[in-house]
């Protein structure tokens, strides 16, 4: 008589992808399945049937593979939901301080010396960063970049705080993602622009001799998840954009580049295989005459003491929506307080501040 064939006990895609992330580890898969119910086989049913199927010709994945690419799914997802853009969820909520005597929502502080937030800004004394729909605007698509891997644009005119937004946005990233700020030399060449890459990466031993040499370091280096933020990017000619390029089309970089620059979306304008990488053109605008008075109290609490009214002749007469100009005015305004006694904060006191920092005609 013939044998009667048996059920042949076969394991799913899903129960390979568990050992898989087990390295191999039948125990491991059998424990999921037990937890996961229904009808499981013994260990050593499970041991025969691995055992058979890689005999067969099937393989595992490395572990350090499956596990790189599970952490860089939940990378994505975790910047795809938080966009770096809305500071109320998850752990951001705890760097947001609510304004002491306004509770308008066009602007929210962030403490001094809060990290990564204030790195490389210089504040006057007293004074916070604050998080302007501006900054939202920015954080937004840099991190949509992020999730992607692809480039962003931050451009405007002088002043209207490019660099801090795109800082406060990088404040919050996750810490499997390493930023790194590339400063553009006056005049650069492509040779300058390496050394300012290689350098920047803090790579170790000397600078190569040879560019080939550089290039591979460099590569090396830019294989792991990594913002390359490129300040002040107008000044780059065609041939360092272009070495810029060949970074983000390596095929073994990882890289979000953050172009940021008054004039930097003229300058992509002269090379465009790279403008039509960019993934999003974000424009940081002036103030609007509506956000004046929450900003700039909630910069200073030396603004709360001025009249509304005081705040919108200075940003109409003076300031013109740009940050900057506040903050010099904040400078001035404490040295006058401080080094004048008697002195009166009313509106002689702030068209002499404004005489002081307005560019002569």
């Amino acid at each position: 008589m013939e044998r009667r064939p048996r059920a042949r006990l076969e394991l799913s895609d899903r129960a390979w992808q568990v050992l898989a992330q087990a390295g191999g580890n039948v125990a491991v898969l059998h424990r999921h399945l037990t937890a996961a119910g229904g009808q499981v086989p013994s260990l050593a049913s499970l041991y025969r049937v691995v055992h058979r199927d890689l005999e067969a010709g099937r393989t595992l994945p490395d572990r350090a593979v499956v596990r790189r690419d599970r952490e860089e799914r939940h990378t994505r997802q975790a910047m795809a939901d938080l966009a770096l853009a809305s500071p109320r969820q998850g752990d951001v909520a705890e760097a947001v301080l609510r304004l002491p005597r306004s509770s308008s929502t066009a602007a929210s502080a962030v403490p001094v010396g809060e990290s990564g937030a204030v790195a490389g800004v210089g504040l006057p004394a007293g004074a916070q960063l604050v998080r302007t729909p501006s900054v939202r605007a920015v954080a937004e698509p840099v991190g949509q970049a992020m999730a992607a891997e692809g480039a962003v644009c931050v451009f405007g005119d002088p002043g209207r705080g490019k660099t801090v937004a795109v800082r406060m946005a990088l404040s919050v990233v996750p810490a499997v993602w390493k930023v790194t700020w590339v400063p553009v030399p006056v005049r650069p060449s492509v040779a300058g622009m390496r050394r300012a890459v290689f350098d920047a990466l803090a790579l170790p031993g000397r600078f190569p001799h040879t560019s080939a040499l550089a290039d591979a370091a460099v590569a090396g280096a830019l294989g792991e998840a990594r913002v390359l933020v490129i300040d002040e990017a107008q000044r780059l000619p065609v041939p360092c954009l272009e070495y810029l390029q060949s970074l983000c089309d390596h095929p073994g970089t990882r890289i979000t580049l953050v172009l940021c620059g008054a004039g930097t979306e003229r300058a992509l304008a002269r090379l465009p295989q790279l403008a039509s990488r960019i993934a999003a053109w974000q424009e940081v605008p002036r103030l609007a005459a509506a956000q004046v008075a929450p900003v700039v109290t909630g910069f200073h609490p030396l603004w709360r003491t001025v009249p509304a009214e005081d705040l919108a002749w200075i940003d109409q007469s003076c300031a013109h929506g740009t940050f900057r100009t506040w903050a010099a005015l904040t400078t001035h305004l404490q040295n006058a307080l401080l080094t004048t006694a008697d002195t009166s904060l009313d509106r002689a006191l702030l068209a002499r501040l404004c005489q002081r920092v307005a560019p002569p005609l």
